[in-house]
């Protein structure tokens, strides 16, 4: 669900005090575009604009499911197809991931 070699080397990249800033910078920008896509339900474009922002995001991030996820929402909804992925799995599987995430960050990073 995690891919924590990425987490690791963005970490690396950007040194640990700032990564914790993106990290919190991160978690609330996802939830707002997640409210974003529920409030916009059936807009196609409004939906893979936000998709795709998910995706790259979390691809960033490490939250290789929910990119997975995200990216699968950003084709269907260039398709046209705005609601092939429910807007509940795509904060379910935000949720899961963050919760996973945030229990095991600590361990991975213990000085």
């Amino acid at each position: 669900m995690i891919d924590w070699q990425r987490v690791g080397e963005l970490r690396e990249e950007i040194g640990p005090e700032d990564f914790d800033e993106v990290v919190e910078l991160f978690l609330s920008e996802v939830l707002g575009a997640i409210d974003l896509l529920e409030s916009a339900a059936g807009n196609p474009i409004v939906t893979e604009e936000q998709m795709h922002f998910l995706k790259g995001a979390a691809l960033n991030l490490g939250f290789a499911a929910f990119s997975d996820l995200c990216q699968k929402g950003e084709k269907a909804a260039a398709a046209g197809d705005a609601e092939a992925i429910p807007f509940g799995a795509v904060r379910k599987t935000f949720e899961t991931s963050k919760t996973q995430f945030l229990e095991e960050l600590p361990l991975k990073f213990a000085a």
